[in-house]
Protein backbone atom coordinates (compact mmCIF):
# COMPACT_ATOMS: atom_id res chain seq x y z
CA UNK A 1 0.00 0.00 0.00
CA UNK A 2 2.78 2.34 0.73
CA UNK A 3 4.03 1.69 -3.06
CA UNK A 4 0.06 1.53 -4.78
CA UNK A 5 0.03 5.37 -5.76
CA UNK A 6 3.12 5.19 -7.61
CA UNK A 7 2.50 1.76 -9.27
CA UNK A 8 -0.74 3.24 -10.16
CA UNK A 9 0.18 6.04 -11.71
CA UNK A 10 3.08 4.23 -13.33
CA UNK A 11 0.88 0.81 -15.04
CA UNK A 12 -2.17 3.02 -15.62
CA UNK A 13 -1.47 6.79 -16.39
CA UNK A 14 -4.74 8.80 -16.69
CA UNK A 15 -6.08 12.31 -16.45
CA UNK A 16 -7.97 11.84 -13.54
CA UNK A 17 -8.80 8.49 -11.48
CA UNK A 18 -11.65 7.26 -9.21
CA UNK A 19 -11.49 4.70 -6.14
CA UNK A 20 -15.06 2.83 -5.94
CA UNK A 21 -14.74 1.09 -2.30
CA UNK A 22 -17.35 0.30 0.32
CA UNK A 23 -18.16 1.60 3.56
CA UNK A 24 -15.64 -0.93 5.67
CA UNK A 25 -12.17 -0.36 3.57
CA UNK A 26 -12.50 2.81 2.42
CA UNK A 27 -12.52 4.64 5.87
CA UNK A 28 -9.22 2.68 6.47
CA UNK A 29 -7.44 2.52 3.01
CA UNK A 30 -9.61 5.53 0.66
CA UNK A 31 -7.94 8.40 2.10
CA UNK A 32 -4.47 7.33 1.78
CA UNK A 33 -4.59 5.83 -1.57
CA UNK A 34 -6.08 8.82 -3.04
CA UNK A 35 -3.37 11.07 -1.78
CA UNK A 36 -1.08 8.79 -2.75
CA UNK A 37 -2.39 9.57 -6.31
CA UNK A 38 -3.01 12.63 -6.25
CA UNK A 39 -5.92 13.88 -4.43
CA UNK A 40 -6.70 17.11 -6.42
CA UNK A 41 -7.11 14.29 -9.18
CA UNK A 42 -8.78 11.70 -7.68
CA UNK A 43 -12.67 11.08 -6.57
CA UNK A 44 -13.89 8.49 -3.72
CA UNK A 45 -17.21 6.32 -4.63
CA UNK A 46 -18.74 4.37 -1.55
CA UNK A 47 -20.96 1.80 -2.02
CA UNK A 48 -22.68 -0.43 1.13
CA UNK A 49 -20.55 -3.43 2.00
CA UNK A 50 -21.24 -6.97 0.56
CA UNK A 51 -22.78 -9.52 -2.01
CA UNK A 52 -26.02 -7.72 -1.94
CA UNK A 53 -24.89 -4.50 -3.13
CA UNK A 54 -23.65 -6.06 -5.94
CA UNK A 55 -26.24 -5.52 -7.98
CA UNK A 56 -27.28 -3.53 -11.37
CA UNK A 57 -28.56 -0.82 -9.57
CA UNK A 58 -25.25 -0.38 -7.60
CA UNK A 59 -23.84 -0.19 -11.30
CA UNK A 60 -25.67 2.49 -12.51
CA UNK A 61 -25.44 4.38 -10.11
CA UNK A 62 -21.87 4.17 -10.05
CA UNK A 63 -21.49 5.13 -13.79
CA UNK A 64 -24.06 8.04 -13.46
CA UNK A 65 -22.08 9.52 -10.66
CA UNK A 66 -19.03 8.88 -12.66
CA UNK A 67 -20.92 10.58 -15.33
CA UNK A 68 -21.83 13.69 -13.27
CA UNK A 69 -18.55 13.96 -11.84
CA UNK A 70 -17.07 14.84 -15.35
CA UNK A 71 -15.14 11.48 -15.95
CA UNK A 72 -14.15 10.35 -19.48
CA UNK A 73 -12.19 8.07 -21.17
CA UNK A 74 -8.76 9.58 -19.65
CA UNK A 75 -9.90 7.82 -16.59
CA UNK A 76 -8.87 4.99 -14.59
CA UNK A 77 -10.75 3.47 -11.94
CA UNK A 78 -9.14 1.73 -9.39
CA UNK A 79 -11.04 -1.23 -7.33
CA UNK A 80 -10.52 -1.08 -3.51
CA UNK A 81 -11.86 -4.00 -1.59
CA UNK A 82 -12.69 -7.06 -1.54
CA UNK A 83 -14.10 -9.51 -4.40
CA UNK A 84 -17.53 -7.67 -4.50
CA UNK A 85 -15.71 -4.47 -4.82
CA UNK A 86 -13.68 -6.33 -7.60
CA UNK A 87 -16.29 -7.79 -9.94
CA UNK A 88 -18.53 -4.69 -8.99
CA UNK A 89 -15.59 -2.07 -9.63
CA UNK A 90 -13.93 -4.29 -13.02
CA UNK A 91 -17.53 -4.29 -14.79
CA UNK A 92 -17.97 -0.53 -14.25
CA UNK A 93 -14.58 -0.05 -16.08
CA UNK A 94 -15.42 -2.90 -18.78
CA UNK A 95 -18.79 -0.91 -19.53
CA UNK A 96 -18.01 3.00 -18.82
CA UNK A 97 -17.58 4.63 -22.13
CA UNK A 98 -17.64 1.54 -23.62
CA UNK A 99 -14.20 0.66 -21.67
CA UNK A 100 -11.72 2.32 -19.51
CA UNK A 101 -8.59 0.70 -17.51
CA UNK A 102 -8.66 -0.38 -13.79
CA UNK A 103 -6.67 -1.54 -11.11
CA UNK A 104 -7.33 -4.17 -8.65
CA UNK A 105 -6.17 -2.95 -4.84
CA UNK A 106 -7.65 -6.32 -2.86
CA UNK A 107 -7.72 -6.12 0.77
CA UNK A 108 -9.23 -9.64 1.39
CA UNK A 109 -7.69 -13.08 0.83
CA UNK A 110 -10.60 -14.57 -1.30
CA UNK A 111 -9.64 -11.51 -3.15
CA UNK A 112 -5.38 -11.41 -3.11
CA UNK A 113 -5.98 -15.79 -4.59
CA UNK A 114 -8.41 -15.71 -6.29
CA UNK A 115 -11.18 -12.68 -7.28
CA UNK A 116 -8.96 -10.21 -8.39
CA UNK A 117 -7.29 -12.30 -10.85
CA UNK A 118 -8.31 -13.19 -14.03
CA UNK A 119 -10.03 -10.28 -15.59
CA UNK A 120 -13.42 -11.85 -14.63
CA UNK A 121 -16.09 -8.79 -13.83
CA UNK A 122 -19.96 -8.66 -13.36
CA UNK A 123 -23.35 -8.27 -10.82
CA UNK A 124 -25.68 -10.60 -9.35
CA UNK A 125 -29.25 -10.50 -10.12
CA UNK A 126 -32.27 -11.67 -8.67
CA UNK A 127 -31.86 -15.19 -10.56
CA UNK A 128 -28.52 -15.64 -9.58
CA UNK A 129 -24.60 -14.96 -9.02
CA UNK A 130 -22.42 -13.38 -11.73
CA UNK A 131 -24.92 -13.54 -14.64
CA UNK A 132 -24.26 -10.31 -16.07
CA UNK A 133 -20.59 -9.34 -16.38
CA UNK A 134 -17.70 -8.92 -18.69
CA UNK A 135 -14.27 -9.82 -19.11
CA UNK A 136 -11.96 -7.10 -18.68
CA UNK A 137 -8.49 -6.94 -17.79
CA UNK A 138 -6.86 -4.87 -14.71
CA UNK A 139 -3.47 -2.76 -15.76
CA UNK A 140 -1.91 -4.10 -12.55
CA UNK A 141 -3.38 -6.04 -9.10
CA UNK A 142 -1.74 -4.32 -6.02
CA UNK A 143 -2.13 -7.24 -3.40
CA UNK A 144 -0.52 -5.97 0.26
CA UNK A 145 -0.83 -8.81 2.91
CA UNK A 146 -0.67 -6.67 5.98
CA UNK A 147 -4.80 -5.36 4.69
CA UNK A 148 -5.17 -8.61 5.95
CA UNK A 149 -4.82 -7.43 9.69
CA UNK A 150 -8.15 -6.11 9.97
CA UNK A 151 -10.14 -9.40 8.71
CA UNK A 152 -11.64 -11.68 10.91
CA UNK A 153 -10.41 -14.76 11.12
CA UNK A 154 -13.86 -16.12 9.35
CA UNK A 155 -12.93 -13.72 6.07
CA UNK A 156 -9.46 -15.34 6.40
CA UNK A 157 -10.80 -18.64 6.19
CA UNK A 158 -13.00 -18.08 3.31
CA UNK A 159 -9.71 -17.27 1.43
CA UNK A 160 -8.22 -20.33 2.55
CA UNK A 161 -10.92 -21.92 0.41
CA UNK A 162 -10.16 -20.79 -2.96
CA UNK A 163 -6.35 -21.14 -2.21
CA UNK A 164 -6.88 -25.00 -1.44
CA UNK A 165 -9.41 -25.28 -4.41
CA UNK A 166 -5.87 -24.17 -6.83
CA UNK A 167 -3.80 -27.04 -5.27
CA UNK A 168 -6.50 -29.49 -6.00
CA UNK A 169 -6.70 -28.16 -9.56
CA UNK A 170 -3.19 -27.95 -10.25
CA UNK A 171 -0.87 -28.45 -8.06
CA UNK A 172 -0.65 -31.33 -5.00
CA UNK A 173 2.54 -29.92 -3.32
CA UNK A 174 0.62 -26.46 -3.16
CA UNK A 175 -1.92 -28.30 -2.10
CA UNK A 176 -0.22 -29.78 0.86
CA UNK A 177 1.37 -26.26 1.68
CA UNK A 178 -2.25 -24.65 2.55
CA UNK A 179 -3.57 -27.88 4.43
CA UNK A 180 -0.46 -27.64 6.82
CA UNK A 181 -0.67 -23.84 7.51
CA UNK A 182 -4.42 -24.00 6.93
CA UNK A 183 -5.45 -24.26 10.66
CA UNK A 184 -3.38 -21.79 12.32
CA UNK A 185 -3.90 -18.97 9.41
CA UNK A 186 -0.25 -17.04 9.41
CA UNK A 187 -2.03 -13.71 8.41
CA UNK A 188 2.03 -11.82 9.38
CA UNK A 189 4.09 -14.30 8.46
CA UNK A 190 6.25 -15.15 5.35
CA UNK A 191 4.01 -18.39 4.92
CA UNK A 192 1.43 -16.32 4.20
CA UNK A 193 2.80 -14.68 1.45
CA UNK A 194 4.09 -17.38 -0.08
CA UNK A 195 0.25 -18.99 -0.11
CA UNK A 196 -0.88 -15.62 -1.61
CA UNK A 197 1.80 -15.91 -4.33
CA UNK A 198 1.55 -19.56 -5.08
CA UNK A 199 -2.32 -19.07 -5.63
CA UNK A 200 -1.85 -15.90 -8.18
CA UNK A 201 0.97 -17.99 -9.61
CA UNK A 202 -1.13 -21.32 -10.11
CA UNK A 203 -4.47 -18.96 -11.59
CA UNK A 204 -2.32 -16.50 -12.78
CA UNK A 205 -0.67 -19.43 -15.50
CA UNK A 206 -4.17 -21.16 -16.36
CA UNK A 207 -5.48 -17.43 -17.11
CA UNK A 208 -2.94 -16.64 -19.06
CA UNK A 209 -3.09 -19.69 -21.94
CA UNK A 210 -7.59 -19.48 -21.77
CA UNK A 211 -8.48 -15.72 -20.78
CA UNK A 212 -11.81 -16.02 -22.07
CA UNK A 213 -12.68 -19.49 -20.06
CA UNK A 214 -13.73 -21.56 -23.66
CA UNK A 215 -11.09 -24.73 -22.56
CA UNK A 216 -8.58 -24.82 -19.39
CA UNK A 217 -9.82 -21.99 -17.68
CA UNK A 218 -12.76 -24.35 -16.42
CA UNK A 219 -11.42 -26.31 -14.06
CA UNK A 220 -10.77 -23.14 -11.82
CA UNK A 221 -14.96 -23.32 -11.79
CA UNK A 222 -14.42 -26.61 -9.38
CA UNK A 223 -16.72 -25.76 -6.12
CA UNK A 224 -18.43 -23.34 -7.56
CA UNK A 225 -21.21 -24.84 -9.65
CA UNK A 226 -22.90 -25.99 -6.50
CA UNK A 227 -21.29 -23.35 -4.28
CA UNK A 228 -22.76 -20.39 -5.93
CA UNK A 229 -25.94 -22.47 -5.85
CA UNK A 230 -25.46 -22.48 -1.61
CA UNK A 231 -24.23 -19.26 -1.58
CA UNK A 232 -26.95 -17.80 -3.74
CA UNK A 233 -30.07 -20.23 -1.59
CA UNK A 234 -28.78 -19.02 1.37
CA UNK A 235 -29.15 -15.49 0.65
CA UNK A 236 -25.31 -14.77 0.98
CA UNK A 237 -25.26 -14.80 4.66
CA UNK A 238 -22.63 -17.44 3.90
CA UNK A 239 -19.24 -16.06 2.70
CA UNK A 240 -18.32 -17.17 -0.99
CA UNK A 241 -15.30 -19.23 -0.11
CA UNK A 242 -17.60 -20.96 2.60
CA UNK A 243 -19.97 -21.68 -0.06
CA UNK A 244 -17.20 -22.68 -2.28
CA UNK A 245 -15.65 -24.86 0.12
CA UNK A 246 -19.13 -26.52 0.69
CA UNK A 247 -19.47 -26.92 -3.62
CA UNK A 248 -15.95 -28.50 -3.63
CA UNK A 249 -16.59 -31.18 -0.68
CA UNK A 250 -20.02 -31.99 -2.70
CA UNK A 251 -18.46 -32.19 -6.03
CA UNK A 252 -15.37 -34.20 -5.09
CA UNK A 253 -17.74 -36.89 -3.90
CA UNK A 254 -20.02 -36.58 -7.21
CA UNK A 255 -16.56 -37.24 -8.63
CA UNK A 256 -16.07 -40.08 -6.72
CA UNK A 257 -19.91 -41.49 -7.34
CA UNK A 258 -19.25 -41.30 -11.11
CA UNK A 259 -15.99 -43.10 -11.20
CA UNK A 260 -13.91 -40.34 -12.09
CA UNK A 261 -11.96 -39.46 -9.25
CA UNK A 262 -9.62 -41.63 -6.98
CA UNK A 263 -10.99 -43.21 -4.18
CA UNK A 264 -10.12 -41.23 -0.90
CA UNK A 265 -9.68 -37.71 -3.24
CA UNK A 266 -12.85 -36.61 -1.59
CA UNK A 267 -11.77 -37.43 2.43
CA UNK A 268 -9.03 -35.63 1.74
CA UNK A 269 -10.61 -32.90 0.60
CA UNK A 270 -13.16 -32.40 3.52
CA UNK A 271 -9.89 -33.40 5.96
CA UNK A 272 -8.33 -30.36 4.82
CA UNK A 273 -11.09 -28.03 4.34
CA UNK A 274 -12.26 -29.14 8.10
CA UNK A 275 -8.96 -28.31 9.29
CA UNK A 276 -9.00 -24.70 7.55
CA UNK A 277 -12.34 -24.21 9.58
CA UNK A 278 -14.27 -24.62 6.35
CA UNK A 279 -17.77 -25.92 6.48
CA UNK A 280 -17.88 -29.19 4.29
CA UNK A 281 -22.30 -29.80 4.22
CA UNK A 282 -24.65 -27.24 3.05
CA UNK A 283 -27.02 -25.91 5.94
CA UNK A 284 -29.97 -28.32 6.85
CA UNK A 285 -32.07 -24.91 6.45
CA UNK A 286 -31.54 -25.21 2.27
CA UNK A 287 -33.92 -27.28 0.12
CA UNK A 288 -31.97 -30.15 -2.16
CA UNK A 289 -34.02 -29.48 -4.85
CA UNK A 290 -33.84 -25.65 -4.60
CA UNK A 291 -30.07 -26.06 -4.70
CA UNK A 292 -30.74 -28.29 -8.05
CA UNK A 293 -32.45 -25.55 -9.37
CA UNK A 294 -29.97 -22.54 -9.02
CA UNK A 295 -27.56 -24.60 -10.57
CA UNK A 296 -29.86 -24.53 -13.76
CA UNK A 297 -29.37 -20.55 -14.35
CA UNK A 298 -25.32 -21.14 -13.88
CA UNK A 299 -23.07 -20.00 -16.63
CA UNK A 300 -22.01 -23.47 -16.66
CA UNK A 301 -25.47 -25.34 -17.79
CA UNK A 302 -25.21 -26.63 -21.55
CA UNK A 303 -28.99 -27.30 -23.44
CA UNK A 304 -30.06 -28.03 -20.05
CA UNK A 305 -27.83 -30.10 -18.41
CA UNK A 306 -25.53 -28.43 -16.35
CA UNK A 307 -21.49 -28.87 -16.65
CA UNK A 308 -18.95 -29.36 -13.69
CA UNK A 309 -15.44 -28.99 -12.96
CA UNK A 310 -14.20 -32.70 -11.62
CA UNK A 311 -10.66 -33.48 -9.85
CA UNK A 312 -9.33 -36.85 -10.94
CA UNK A 313 -7.16 -36.70 -8.01
CA UNK A 314 -5.54 -34.01 -5.94
CA UNK A 315 -3.51 -32.06 -8.27
CA UNK A 316 -5.32 -32.75 -11.69
CA UNK A 317 -8.45 -32.30 -13.04
CA UNK A 318 -10.67 -34.23 -15.16
CA UNK A 319 -11.91 -33.59 -18.65
CA UNK A 320 -9.50 -32.77 -20.88
CA UNK A 321 -11.31 -35.01 -24.03
CA UNK A 322 -14.59 -32.99 -23.11
CA UNK A 323 -13.32 -29.30 -22.85
CA UNK A 324 -12.68 -29.73 -19.08
CA UNK A 325 -16.39 -29.86 -18.20
CA UNK A 326 -18.31 -33.16 -17.47
CA UNK A 327 -22.23 -32.78 -17.90
CA UNK A 328 -23.62 -34.58 -14.68
CA UNK A 329 -27.20 -36.07 -14.45
CA UNK A 330 -29.81 -34.17 -11.88
CA UNK A 331 -29.94 -37.66 -10.10
CA UNK A 332 -26.90 -38.42 -9.50
CA UNK A 333 -26.53 -34.30 -7.64
CA UNK A 334 -29.64 -35.27 -5.99
CA UNK A 335 -28.08 -38.56 -4.76
CA UNK A 336 -24.96 -36.56 -3.24
CA UNK A 337 -27.28 -33.85 -1.76
CA UNK A 338 -29.31 -36.48 -0.22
Amino acid sequence: MDEAGSIIKRDAPAHRYAIITDDVVGPLYASRTSEAIGADRCSVLTVPTGETHKTRETWAQLTDTLVEQGHGRDTTLVALGGGVIGDLAGFVAATFLRGIPYINVPTTLVAMVDAAVGGKTGVDTGAGKNLVGAFHRPACVIADPRTLRTLSDRHVRSGMAEALKHGIVADARYFELVASCAEEVPVDSDRMVELIAGSISIKGEIVKRDEYELGRRKVLNFGHTLGHAVEFQSKYRLFHGEAVSIGMALEAEIAERVGIAQPGTASSIRAALTMAGLPSDYPTELDSKGLLAATRVDKKARRGVVEYALPKCIGEMAGAETGWAIPISDVTVLEVLG
